[in-house]
Protein backbone atom coordinates (compact mmCIF):
# COMPACT_ATOMS: atom_id res chain seq x y z
CA UNK A 1 0.00 0.00 0.00
CA UNK A 2 2.56 2.50 0.78
CA UNK A 3 4.89 1.46 -2.21
CA UNK A 4 1.63 2.36 -4.09
CA UNK A 5 1.38 5.55 -2.73
CA UNK A 6 4.72 6.32 -3.46
CA UNK A 7 4.22 5.45 -6.95
CA UNK A 8 1.07 7.69 -7.01
CA UNK A 9 3.09 10.78 -5.90
CA UNK A 10 6.30 10.14 -8.13
CA UNK A 11 3.74 10.07 -11.08
CA UNK A 12 2.13 13.09 -10.51
CA UNK A 13 5.44 14.93 -9.72
CA UNK A 14 6.29 13.76 -12.72
CA UNK A 15 3.07 14.40 -14.59
CA UNK A 16 3.59 18.04 -12.65
CA UNK A 17 7.30 18.62 -13.63
CA UNK A 18 6.42 17.89 -17.62
CA UNK A 19 3.43 20.62 -17.30
CA UNK A 20 5.75 23.40 -16.66
CA UNK A 21 7.30 25.79 -19.23
CA UNK A 22 11.02 24.88 -19.78
CA UNK A 23 12.78 28.32 -19.41
CA UNK A 24 15.13 29.28 -21.50
CA UNK A 25 18.24 28.01 -19.37
CA UNK A 26 16.78 24.84 -19.14
CA UNK A 27 16.27 24.30 -22.29
CA UNK A 28 19.50 25.30 -23.79
CA UNK A 29 21.50 23.87 -21.44
CA UNK A 30 23.41 27.06 -20.97
CA UNK A 31 22.21 31.05 -19.26
CA UNK A 32 20.75 32.48 -21.72
CA UNK A 33 23.18 35.11 -23.14
CA UNK A 34 26.56 33.43 -22.17
CA UNK A 35 26.38 32.34 -25.80
CA UNK A 36 24.70 33.34 -28.51
CA UNK A 37 21.89 30.84 -29.82
CA UNK A 38 21.54 28.86 -33.15
CA UNK A 39 18.46 30.12 -35.27
CA UNK A 40 17.06 26.38 -34.98
CA UNK A 41 17.57 26.21 -31.42
CA UNK A 42 15.54 29.24 -30.76
CA UNK A 43 12.86 28.25 -33.48
CA UNK A 44 12.60 25.05 -31.45
CA UNK A 45 11.92 26.39 -28.09
CA UNK A 46 9.10 28.52 -29.27
CA UNK A 47 7.87 25.54 -30.56
CA UNK A 48 8.24 23.63 -27.74
CA UNK A 49 6.04 26.54 -25.73
CA UNK A 50 3.71 26.03 -28.28
CA UNK A 51 3.22 22.05 -28.03
CA UNK A 52 3.40 22.71 -23.93
CA UNK A 53 0.60 25.89 -23.97
CA UNK A 54 -1.66 24.80 -27.40
CA UNK A 55 -4.43 26.75 -25.97
CA UNK A 56 -1.97 29.92 -25.44
CA UNK A 57 0.10 29.96 -28.23
CA UNK A 58 -0.26 29.72 -32.15
CA UNK A 59 2.81 29.34 -34.86
CA UNK A 60 2.42 30.63 -38.11
CA UNK A 61 5.11 29.90 -40.24
CA UNK A 62 4.62 32.87 -43.04
CA UNK A 63 7.81 32.10 -45.13
CA UNK A 64 11.27 30.21 -45.55
CA UNK A 65 14.59 32.27 -46.18
CA UNK A 66 16.65 32.07 -49.40
CA UNK A 67 19.14 29.32 -47.41
CA UNK A 68 15.83 27.54 -46.38
CA UNK A 69 15.45 28.74 -42.69
CA UNK A 70 11.91 29.00 -41.41
CA UNK A 71 10.34 32.85 -40.81
CA UNK A 72 7.94 32.30 -37.93
CA UNK A 73 5.42 34.23 -35.76
CA UNK A 74 4.00 33.15 -32.51
CA UNK A 75 0.34 34.89 -31.43
CA UNK A 76 0.71 34.69 -27.72
CA UNK A 77 -2.59 35.73 -25.81
CA UNK A 78 -5.29 34.27 -22.80
CA UNK A 79 -6.87 31.31 -24.32
CA UNK A 80 -10.49 32.91 -24.79
CA UNK A 81 -8.26 35.39 -27.57
CA UNK A 82 -6.56 32.61 -29.42
CA UNK A 83 -9.47 30.48 -29.53
CA UNK A 84 -11.15 33.74 -31.52
CA UNK A 85 -7.96 34.68 -33.27
CA UNK A 86 -9.52 34.51 -36.51
CA UNK A 87 -12.83 36.31 -35.42
CA UNK A 88 -10.34 39.06 -33.88
CA UNK A 89 -8.64 39.09 -36.99
CA UNK A 90 -11.40 39.71 -39.51
CA UNK A 91 -13.25 41.76 -37.03
CA UNK A 92 -10.42 44.11 -36.79
CA UNK A 93 -10.22 44.70 -40.38
CA UNK A 94 -13.47 45.36 -40.51
CA UNK A 95 -13.28 48.02 -38.38
CA UNK A 96 -10.07 49.51 -40.01
CA UNK A 97 -12.34 49.36 -43.77
CA UNK A 98 -10.06 46.54 -45.10
CA UNK A 99 -13.11 43.68 -45.35
CA UNK A 100 -16.08 44.27 -45.87
CA UNK A 101 -19.17 43.88 -43.63
CA UNK A 102 -19.41 45.30 -39.53
CA UNK A 103 -16.94 44.48 -36.99
CA UNK A 104 -18.71 42.83 -34.13
CA UNK A 105 -17.84 42.60 -30.68
CA UNK A 106 -14.44 44.23 -29.05
CA UNK A 107 -11.35 43.57 -31.09
CA UNK A 108 -8.14 43.86 -28.44
CA UNK A 109 -5.01 45.68 -28.96
CA UNK A 110 -2.50 44.00 -31.36
CA UNK A 111 1.03 44.03 -30.60
CA UNK A 112 3.41 43.00 -33.19
CA UNK A 113 7.37 42.70 -31.67
CA UNK A 114 10.16 42.12 -34.28
CA UNK A 115 13.33 41.38 -33.68
CA UNK A 116 16.88 40.59 -35.19
CA UNK A 117 16.18 42.57 -39.02
CA UNK A 118 19.78 43.21 -38.92
CA UNK A 119 21.01 39.68 -38.47
CA UNK A 120 24.78 40.64 -36.39
CA UNK A 121 22.41 42.77 -33.96
CA UNK A 122 21.94 39.04 -32.69
CA UNK A 123 20.83 39.88 -28.84
CA UNK A 124 17.36 40.76 -29.54
CA UNK A 125 16.87 37.16 -31.53
CA UNK A 126 17.97 35.49 -27.69
CA UNK A 127 15.62 37.99 -26.30
CA UNK A 128 13.01 36.71 -27.93
CA UNK A 129 13.44 33.24 -25.91
CA UNK A 130 12.87 35.31 -23.03
CA UNK A 131 9.77 37.43 -24.02
CA UNK A 132 7.85 34.12 -24.95
CA UNK A 133 8.68 32.21 -21.47
CA UNK A 134 7.21 35.15 -19.61
CA UNK A 135 4.58 35.87 -21.30
CA UNK A 136 3.28 32.10 -20.88
CA UNK A 137 4.32 32.00 -17.08
CA UNK A 138 1.35 32.03 -14.90
CA UNK A 139 3.21 33.14 -12.13
CA UNK A 140 4.23 36.36 -13.71
CA UNK A 141 1.07 38.87 -12.65
CA UNK A 142 2.01 41.40 -15.16
CA UNK A 143 1.77 39.49 -18.34
CA UNK A 144 -0.91 37.69 -17.35
CA UNK A 145 -2.76 40.48 -17.16
CA UNK A 146 -1.80 42.24 -20.22
CA UNK A 147 -2.68 38.60 -21.82
CA UNK A 148 -6.14 39.41 -21.17
CA UNK A 149 -6.52 42.52 -23.37
CA UNK A 150 -3.73 41.92 -25.63
CA UNK A 151 -2.78 39.38 -28.96
CA UNK A 152 0.93 39.23 -28.94
CA UNK A 153 2.91 38.42 -32.17
CA UNK A 154 6.25 37.45 -32.11
CA UNK A 155 8.75 37.44 -35.14
CA UNK A 156 11.77 36.07 -32.99
CA UNK A 157 14.11 36.66 -36.10
CA UNK A 158 13.54 38.90 -39.50
CA UNK A 159 16.79 37.86 -40.86
CA UNK A 160 17.64 33.74 -40.06
CA UNK A 161 20.49 33.90 -42.94
CA UNK A 162 22.33 36.88 -41.34
CA UNK A 163 21.56 35.73 -38.29
CA UNK A 164 23.23 32.86 -38.04
CA UNK A 165 26.06 33.52 -40.76
CA UNK A 166 27.05 36.33 -37.42
CA UNK A 167 26.54 33.36 -34.82
CA UNK A 168 28.40 30.81 -36.21
CA UNK A 169 31.22 32.70 -36.79
CA UNK A 170 31.08 34.86 -33.61
CA UNK A 171 30.64 31.04 -31.77
CA UNK A 172 33.58 29.47 -33.74
CA UNK A 173 36.07 32.78 -32.91
CA UNK A 174 34.64 33.98 -29.40
CA UNK A 175 37.30 33.04 -26.72
CA UNK A 176 36.37 30.58 -23.93
CA UNK A 177 36.02 33.96 -21.05
CA UNK A 178 34.95 36.70 -23.90
CA UNK A 179 37.63 39.07 -24.19
CA UNK A 180 36.58 42.84 -23.79
CA UNK A 181 39.35 43.72 -25.54
CA UNK A 182 37.95 45.76 -28.56
CA UNK A 183 40.89 44.48 -30.58
CA UNK A 184 39.99 40.96 -30.14
CA UNK A 185 39.29 39.17 -33.22
CA UNK A 186 35.74 38.36 -31.58
CA UNK A 187 35.04 42.12 -32.10
CA UNK A 188 36.20 41.85 -35.75
CA UNK A 189 33.18 40.62 -37.75
CA UNK A 190 34.91 40.11 -41.39
CA UNK A 191 33.22 41.15 -44.39
CA UNK A 192 30.06 40.76 -45.44
CA UNK A 193 29.34 40.37 -41.59
CA UNK A 194 25.52 38.77 -40.80
CA UNK A 195 23.75 41.90 -40.75
CA UNK A 196 22.47 41.61 -44.37
CA UNK A 197 20.45 38.59 -45.43
CA UNK A 198 21.19 36.25 -47.95
CA UNK A 199 21.53 38.57 -51.25
CA UNK A 200 23.38 40.79 -48.89
CA UNK A 201 20.40 43.40 -48.83
CA UNK A 202 19.47 45.62 -45.51
CA UNK A 203 16.00 44.10 -45.07
CA UNK A 204 15.33 47.34 -42.45
CA UNK A 205 15.25 48.94 -45.71
CA UNK A 206 13.09 47.06 -47.58
CA UNK A 207 9.74 47.50 -45.85
CA UNK A 208 8.07 49.77 -48.13
CA UNK A 209 10.13 48.70 -51.54
CA UNK A 210 9.75 44.71 -50.68
CA UNK A 211 12.44 43.17 -52.71
CA UNK A 212 13.59 40.66 -50.80
CA UNK A 213 11.47 37.37 -49.98
CA UNK A 214 11.89 37.59 -46.81
CA UNK A 215 10.06 41.25 -46.39
CA UNK A 216 7.50 39.80 -49.09
CA UNK A 217 6.90 36.89 -46.45
CA UNK A 218 6.50 39.35 -43.45
CA UNK A 219 4.53 42.02 -45.14
CA UNK A 220 1.79 39.41 -46.58
CA UNK A 221 1.37 38.13 -43.04
CA UNK A 222 1.39 41.33 -41.63
CA UNK A 223 -1.59 43.12 -44.13
CA UNK A 224 -3.70 40.38 -42.53
CA UNK A 225 -3.35 41.69 -39.10
CA UNK A 226 -2.30 45.26 -39.33
CA UNK A 227 -1.52 45.74 -35.69
CA UNK A 228 -2.14 48.29 -33.54
CA UNK A 229 1.84 48.56 -32.38
CA UNK A 230 4.94 47.85 -34.14
CA UNK A 231 8.10 47.85 -32.36
CA UNK A 232 11.63 46.88 -33.76
CA UNK A 233 14.25 45.85 -32.14
CA UNK A 234 18.20 46.73 -32.72
CA UNK A 235 21.54 47.15 -31.50
CA UNK A 236 23.64 50.06 -31.98
CA UNK A 237 27.27 51.21 -31.44
CA UNK A 238 28.71 49.30 -27.99
CA UNK A 239 29.73 53.12 -25.98
CA UNK A 240 25.87 54.14 -26.42
CA UNK A 241 23.64 53.76 -24.23
CA UNK A 242 19.70 52.99 -24.70
CA UNK A 243 17.28 54.53 -27.43
CA UNK A 244 13.46 54.66 -27.48
CA UNK A 245 11.02 56.90 -28.30
CA UNK A 246 10.23 60.29 -28.87
CA UNK A 247 11.92 60.11 -32.23
CA UNK A 248 13.97 62.59 -33.92
CA UNK A 249 12.81 65.18 -35.92
CA UNK A 250 12.29 65.55 -39.14
CA UNK A 251 9.27 63.37 -38.81
CA UNK A 252 7.29 63.11 -41.71
CA UNK A 253 4.21 65.74 -42.65
CA UNK A 254 1.58 62.40 -42.85
CA UNK A 255 2.23 61.20 -39.54
CA UNK A 256 -0.72 62.41 -37.85
CA UNK A 257 -0.81 64.50 -34.38
CA UNK A 258 -2.66 61.68 -32.69
CA UNK A 259 0.52 58.96 -33.45
CA UNK A 260 3.10 61.74 -32.68
CA UNK A 261 1.06 62.19 -29.31
CA UNK A 262 1.36 58.06 -28.63
CA UNK A 263 5.41 58.50 -29.56
CA UNK A 264 5.50 60.74 -26.69
CA UNK A 265 3.51 58.45 -24.51
CA UNK A 266 5.63 55.37 -25.09
CA UNK A 267 8.71 57.24 -24.35
CA UNK A 268 6.90 58.37 -20.96
CA UNK A 269 6.20 55.41 -19.66
CA UNK A 270 9.65 53.66 -21.04
CA UNK A 271 11.40 56.68 -18.98
CA UNK A 272 9.43 55.90 -15.65
CA UNK A 273 11.35 52.03 -15.78
CA UNK A 274 14.53 53.41 -16.70
CA UNK A 275 14.39 56.16 -13.94
CA UNK A 276 13.30 54.11 -11.65
CA UNK A 277 16.23 51.63 -12.44
CA UNK A 278 18.84 54.61 -12.89
CA UNK A 279 19.37 53.01 -16.25
CA UNK A 280 21.13 55.16 -18.92
CA UNK A 281 19.12 56.28 -22.28
CA UNK A 282 17.96 58.80 -24.58
CA UNK A 283 15.20 60.09 -26.78
CA UNK A 284 14.58 62.63 -29.92
CA UNK A 285 18.30 61.84 -31.60
CA UNK A 286 19.10 60.35 -33.91
CA UNK A 287 16.53 58.20 -34.87
CA UNK A 288 14.03 60.08 -37.11
CA UNK A 289 10.39 59.23 -38.60
CA UNK A 290 10.71 60.22 -41.89
CA UNK A 291 12.11 57.26 -44.38
CA UNK A 292 9.29 55.32 -45.35
CA UNK A 293 10.91 51.83 -44.98
CA UNK A 294 12.07 51.26 -41.60
CA UNK A 295 10.34 48.77 -39.10
CA UNK A 296 9.32 51.76 -37.13
CA UNK A 297 7.78 54.08 -40.07
CA UNK A 298 6.73 51.89 -42.62
CA UNK A 299 4.11 50.76 -40.18
CA UNK A 300 3.41 54.36 -39.13
CA UNK A 301 2.07 55.27 -42.15
CA UNK A 302 0.15 52.25 -42.52
CA UNK A 303 -2.01 53.34 -39.49
CA UNK A 304 0.42 51.90 -36.70
CA UNK A 305 2.34 52.74 -34.08
CA UNK A 306 6.08 52.44 -34.62
CA UNK A 307 8.55 52.03 -32.62
CA UNK A 308 12.42 51.59 -32.65
CA UNK A 309 14.12 50.63 -29.71
CA UNK A 310 18.27 50.61 -29.47
CA UNK A 311 20.05 49.10 -27.39
CA UNK A 312 24.17 49.11 -27.24
CA UNK A 313 25.87 45.99 -28.88
CA UNK A 314 26.26 45.24 -32.67
CA UNK A 315 28.10 43.11 -34.01
CA UNK A 316 31.27 44.65 -32.66
CA UNK A 317 30.11 44.13 -29.10
CA UNK A 318 30.09 40.60 -29.15
CA UNK A 319 29.03 38.94 -25.62
CA UNK A 320 31.59 41.56 -23.79
CA UNK A 321 33.79 44.35 -24.62
CA UNK A 322 34.97 47.12 -22.88
CA UNK A 323 33.46 50.64 -23.68
CA UNK A 324 34.90 54.19 -23.35
CA UNK A 325 36.13 55.06 -19.48
CA UNK A 326 36.96 51.10 -19.07
CA UNK A 327 32.92 49.89 -18.41
CA UNK A 328 32.20 46.72 -19.58
CA UNK A 329 28.84 46.46 -21.28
Amino acid sequence: MIKSIYCLLFLFSFQFAIAQNKTPDQYLGYPLGSKFTYHHQIVDYIRLMESQNPDRVKIIQYGSTNEGRPLIAAFISSPENISRLESIRTNHLKSIKMLDGKSEGTVPPIVWLSYNVHGNEAVSANTSMKVVYELLNKENALTQGILKNTVVIIDPCENPDGYDRYTQWYNRYQSAVPNVTPYALEHDEPWPGGRFNHYLFDLNRDWAWQTQKETQARIALYNQWMPHLHADFHEMGSNSSYYFPPAAKPFHKDITGWQREFNELVGENCRKYFDKNNWAYFTRYNYDLFYPSYGDTWPTFNGAIGITYEQAGGGAGGLAIERKKKRIL
